[in-house]
């Protein structure tokens, strides 16, 4: 019988993914699964953005250019402008999704073995993405006790060797909600120029900052125009996840020509999600101020919340909308399992992200959750009370 690819075998579960059927199967017996585990907004899309795709004009649904329609891109780098970051349409290329501009990237920087740093925990599908591409994940782990800050750089520097191709965070942080300050920004540009090495930054949660904290872009680094490479997306920020819409960008001419051949062997990105993601650039800055107290409010309830329950570790996030939490348990994974197939009050269980599938270093993150606030008030406190009695009464 034929077996699968070796690279197959080795790609890795999602962590957040991995527990659906489970909770299949506790919606089928009538019981309702509070979602804590999906970074899925309940925040409404921008209304001009759908009304771009009902009211359309268009009479053939043709490609549109592997790098993205011209009128988008230029409309996008106005969008960077007005955010003190110079680019041109040129320097940018629209993917399917943040995901697609990650493997363009790792395709483009780094060839089967080659290395990249990144610290720990960090959004699951680097994993996958690395395997894909055959990179190996170089890990410097930080920690709940501070907030999951940046490691020390003398940590990164130990690992830098030969085969080291990049130096990738996500800022603000999935899963930590860490935002990286502009200093820690400034300590990775020098080491990458140090060491010719590329930063790459997954900043799709940049317009979520919170405590009058400002996002610091690496595009806004000077002197970093051939080392920089910036995923992003509209999946978060206009609450548009499956419009499947992202881009990379960077001003380095061989990255982007490079890239650009990833992006025509794929054809195109698709059309109406382009429509509406320019549209969405149109959305006023109300949208935005609403969008950043509501997710203000409710992180400040689930710290409350979260801090009655005993024995737990609670990291402050500053941007984003996750939380990353250390439970007084031995197996996150075998925890979230039970509360979906053994656990339930008065009808209502929770789901969590077990945070082991964000490590790339085995055995930590074993007794840690990601939480996602991605829910009204009122859902988020019930959904931590349920987590609180399960606790009190989980057996292991």
């Amino acid at each position: 019988m034929p077996i699968v690819s070796k690279k197959g075998q080795a790609m890795p579960a999602s962590p957040i993914r991995k527990l659906v059927p489970y909770a299949e199967a506790a919606r089928a017996k009538g019981i309702e699964v509070i979602h804590l585990n999906i970074g899925q907004p309940d925040i409404k899309t921008p209304q001009n953005a759908l009304d771009a795709v009902k009211h359309h004009s268009l009479e053939v649904l043709e490609y549109s250019r592997s790098e993205g329609s011209e009128s988008y891109r230029n409309k996008l780098a106005n969008y960077y402008k007005k955010h003190g970051i110079e680019v041109d349409a040129s320097e940018i290329i629209i993917t399917t999704g943040g995901s697609e501009a990650l493997s363009f990237t790792m395709a483009t920087i780094a060839d089967p073995g080659d290395e990249i740093i990144i610290p720990e925990p960090f959004y699951a599908n680097y994993n996958g993405f690395a395997t894909a591409m055959g990179i190996k994940v170089i890990p410097v782990v930080s920690g709940i006790e501070d907030n999951f800050a940046l490691p020390p750089i003398e940590d990164f520097e130990s690992y830098i060797g030969p085969r080291t191709r990049a130096i990738l965070l996500c800022n603000p942080g999935n899963p930590t909600g860490y935002l990286y300050t502009r200093e820690e920004i400034q300590k990775l540009a020098k080491l990458v120029k140090k060491h010719d090495l590329f930063l790459i930054a997954d900043e799709v949660y940049r317009e979520f900052a919170y405590d009058g904290m400002q996002h610091h872009s690496i595009l806004a680094e000077p002197d970093l125009q051939a080392h920089a490479i910036v995923v992003d997306s509209v999946s978060k920020r206009y609450s548009m996840c499956g419009a499947r819409i992202g881009c990379m960008i960077s001003r380095n001419r061989d990255i982007m020509q490079t890239a650009l051949k990833f992006a025509q062997a794929r054809l195109s990105p698709p059309t109406f999600a382009q429509i509406a993601s320019e549209a969405a650039l149109d959305t006023p800055q109300e949208y935005f101020d609403d969008v950043i107290r509501e997710y203000s409010e409710r992180r400040d309830l689930l710290l409350e919340e979260l801090k009655s329950i005993p024995g737990i570790k609670v990291a402050k996030p500053q941007g984003a909308f996750y939380c990353m939490v250390e439970l007084p348990i031995a197996d996150a994974d075998h925890f979230a399992q039970w509360l979906l197939e053994d656990f339930q009050v008065d009808g209502y269980t929770v789901m969590v992200a077990p945070a082991a599938g964000f490590y790339a270093t085995p055995g930590l993150g074993k007794n840690q959750v990601r939480i996602a606030y991605v829910l009204e008030q009122s859902l988020l406190k019930k959904a931590v009370q349920i987590l609180k009695e399960a606790l009190s009464k989980y057996p292991g």
